[in-house]
């Protein structure tokens, strides 16, 4: 089953999120993802509001966990500590 990897993120240091965003894009796309959503218009109606919201699709949960533990996106993952409070989840699709 498909899966989804969403994020809400508050960045706090822009320069040092950018280095993140362009480690985690290629990341994203060797595992076989796609972004469907990328920080686009939102509403939040409950819980805590991040302005930076991201989705991406992978094949599966599997493979957006390895996408996740990769070599590519732990250095990427290192930019974006101290430069941006996140929350991250895998979620398996319905489809």
């Amino acid at each position: 089953m498909p899966a989804l990897w969403i994020a809400h993120v508050t960045v706090t240091d822009e320069e040092a999120y950018k280095k993140y965003a362009a480690g985690a894009t290629a990341a994203i796309a060797e595992h076989g993802g796609t972004f469907i959503a990328r920080g686009g218009r939102y509403v939040q109606l409950e819980g805590t509001d991040r302005p930076r919201n991201v989705v991406a699709r992978f094949p599966d949960v599997e493979t957006a966990e390895r996408c996740y533990h990769s070599e590519t996106y732990q250095a990427a993952l290192a930019h974006a500590r101290g430069a941006s409070e996140r929350e991250l989840m895998i979620l398996e699709t319905t489809e």
